[in-house]
C-alpha cells in the first residue's frame, strides 16, 4: 500500500471524524494536492483540478484550504466564484472544518467580529490588514485584496459563459488575479468545463481568438466519471446503472463535457430525429368536481408556451415563419403539438399595400392561428425587424379574442447554443413528444440536417422557434384553463346560477 501524504492523512482523519469512509479517489486526489504544497516553495503554483458533476470536490477543496491554514497560520486565501453565495459557502465550510478538527480547532480567534460570514482570521503571529480567507463572487471587487492563495471554485458557470461576450469579459475579470496573488503565490482552479470554449479547454480557441489556452501553463489534474479503461472513478456512488441513468437525463453533449471532461466541439453535434415520441392525440378537456383541466394522450398538461420566429423577407429567399406550440405536462415530458409555417403573399401588398402590407398579412395569420388554438398567450422575437410586430399581434387578435396576451422577447443568445441547449436533453431523455403532423411535416428534416456550424440551404426556423418555445417561461394552465369555447371568460368555470327567495316585492 502506498504511503499517503500529510494531506490524504488530514482528509481521512476528518472524515472518520464525520463517520465517513474516504474514497479511493479522494484519497489520490488529497495526494496530489499534498505534493502540490509540499512543492510550494519551488512549484508548481499554478494548478487546475477538474472532477466530474457531483464528485465532491469543492468538499476536498475546503479541507485543503483548511490544511493550508493548519500548515501556515499566516497565509491569506482568496476564495473566488461565480457569484458570492458560493465562495461564503467555501468559507464556511473551512470555519467548520477549523471548529472541529482536532489538529487546528486552537486557531479559532476568540474575537467573535474576527469569524464573519464571508470572511474570517485565525489566531496568527503576524499582523496583516487581508483576513486569513476571503470570499467574493467574480463580479465583485476584490482587487484591493492580497493573497497567497487564490482558490478559483466553479467560477465558470452556464450564466457567464453562454455567448462569446459574457466568455470575454469573464476572462478578464480572471486576469485581475495576478494583481492580488503576492508574487509567490499559489492558484487553484477547479470546476467543471461548460461550454466548448471552456476557461479549462485544453487546446486553444482560434475561432475565439486564442493563439494558447486560457490556462495553458497550469499543471492539469483531471478526474472524469469513468477512468480510459471505462471503470467508473467512485463506484460506490456512481455505479454503472447511475451512470448510464446520468447520460440519458443530461443528453450527450452536457454528459461529455461535465461528467466526462470533453467539450463537444459544435460542428460534432447532432440531433436523431428518431429519438421524437410520435402521438396523433389531441388535446382534451376534462371537467371534475368543478374544475377543468386539459390532457393528451392521457397526461394532464401543466403549462403552455407559444413562439414566433418571425421574418418579414420574401417566401422563396428569406426564413420562413414559424410559430411552436408546446405543451408540458405534469411529469416533465414536452409535447410539440404543431409547429405552423407560414409567409406572406408578396404579389397581395404589391396590389395593396395599405391593408395587406407583408406585416399585416403575418400578423393577421399569426392572430388566426393562435386564435383557434386557444392559447392564452403567445410570444414573439422582438429582434430587427420584429420589433413592430407585437403591436401589429395585438391589433390582429382583437376582433378574435383580445384575451389572447401578447409578450415581445429579445433573443441575445446565439441561434445554435439556444437549439442545443433546448433539445439536447429532452431528446436524449426521451421527454420530447411530437404530435403526428409535426413528425410529418418539415420540423423532422430540420432537426435531422441541423448542425451548429450548418451553412446556407439548411432550414432551421421551425427548429428555433421549438427550442425558443420550450425555453421560454412557460404559461401555467392551473385547476381553470381557458377552456375551448370560452373566449375572453375570465372565470371559465363560473356558469349562470338563478336563487329563490320569499321576499314580497
Amino acid at each position: 500500500m502506498p504511503r499517503r501524504s500529510e494531506f490524504a492523512r488530514f482528509v481521512r482523519d476528518w472524515s472518520k471524524q464525520q463517520g465517513l469512509r474516504t474514497p479511493e479517489f479522494h484519497t489520490k486526489l488529497a495526494d496530489w494536492l499534498g505534493l502540490k504544497w509540499k512543492q510550494f516553495e519551488k512549484g508548481p503554483r499554478r494548478l487546475l483540478l477538474l472532477a466530474f458533476r457531483g464528485a465532491g470536490k469543492s468538499t476536498l477543496v475546503g479541507l485543503f484550504a483548511a490544511y493550508m491554514i493548519h500548515k501556515r497560520p499566516d497565509v491569506r486565501i482568496l476564495a473566488l466564484s461565480a457569484d458570492l453565495a458560493l465562495a461564503r459557502k467555501m468559507v464556511r465550510n473551512v470555519k467548520r472544518i477549523i471548529e472541529r478538527h482536532p489538529k487546528i480547532a486552537n486557531l479559532k480567534p476568540a474575537k467573535p467580529d474576527l469569524w464573519g460570514a464571508e470572511q474570517f482570521t485565525v489566531t496568527r503571529k503576524a499582523e496583516l490588514r487581508d483576513p486569513t480567507m476571503l470570499a467574493r463572487g467574480i463580479d465583485g471587487n476584490f482587487t484591493g485584496s492580497r493573497a497567497d492563495v487564490v482558490i478559483c471554485d466553479d467560477v465558470e458557470v452556464p450564466r457567464n459563459s453562454d455567448t462569446p461576450a459574457k466568455r470575454r469579459a469573464l476572462r478578464e475579470k480572471l486576469g485581475e488575479i495576478e494583481f492580488v496573488l503576492v508574487p509567490d503565490g499559489m492558484q487553484l482552479y477547479i470546476g467543471t468545463p461548460h461550454t466548448y470554449h471552456s476557461i479549462y479547454a485544453g487546446a486553444a480557441r482560434p475561432e475565439a481568438g486564442e493563439t494558447q489556452p486560457f490556462l495553458g501553463g497550469f499543471e492539469r489534474k483531471t478526474v472524469p466519471i469513468r477512468d480510459a479503461q471505462g471503470k467508473p472513478a467512485w463506484p460506490q456512488r456512481y455505479g454503472e446503472n447511475r451512470i448510464a441513468e446520468l447520460e440519458r437525463t443530461s443528453g450527450p453533449v452536457k454528459f461529455a463535457s461535465q461528467m466526462l471532461l470533453v467539450p463537444m466541439p459544435p460542428e460534432q453535434c447532432r440531433f436523431d430525429p428518431d429519438r421524437l415520441l410520435r402521438y396523433s392525440g389531441e388535446v382534451e378537456l376534462r371537467s371534475a368536481h368543478g374544475r377543468e383541466s386539459l390532457w393528451l394522450e392521457g397526461r394532464r398538461l401543466a403549462s403552455i408556451r407559444v413562439w414566433w420566429d418571425p421574418s418579414l423577407g420574401r417566401p422563396e429567399k428569406s426564413d420562413r415563419n414559424a410559430i411552436a406550440l408546446v405543451y408540458q405536462d405534469t411529469g416533465g415530458g414536452y409535447w410539440l403539438h404543431r409547429v405552423h409555417y407560414f409567409g406572406h403573399d408578396p404579389a397581395l401588398a404589391a396590389r395593396e399595400p395599405g391593408r395587406h402590407a407583408e406585416a399585416d398579412q403575418l400578423c393577421r395569420e399569426a392572430a388566426r392561428f393562435v386564435a383557434e388554438i386557444r392559447a392564452p398567450a403567445i410570444t414573439v422575437e422582438d429582434n430587427g425587424v420584429g420589433a413592430m410586430l407585437p403591436g401589429l399581434l395585438r391589433k390582429a387578435l382583437q376582433p378574435l379574442d383580445p384575451a389572447i396576451a401578447v409578450t415581445a422577447h429579445h433573443s441575445t443568445r446565439p441561434k445554435a447554443e439556444r437549439i442545443l441547449a433546448a433539445l439536447d436533453v429532452p431528446l436524449a431523455a426521451g421527454l420530447l413528444h411530437a404530435h403526428a403532423s409535426v413528425c410529418d411535416g418539415p420540423f423532422r428534416e430540420e432537426l435531422q440536417n441541423w448542425a451548429p456550424q450548418s451553412g446556407a440551404g439548411h432550414r432551421d426556423d421551425g427548429l428555433d422557434a421549438v427550442a425558443s418555445a420550450i425555453l421560454a417561461e412557460p404559461v401555467r394552465l392551473g385547476s381553470y384553463p381557458r377552456a375551448p369555447g370560452l373566449r375572453g371568460a375570465w372565470r371559465p368555470a363560473a356558469a349562470a346560477h338563478r336563487a329563490e327567495t320569499d321576499f314580497e316585492p
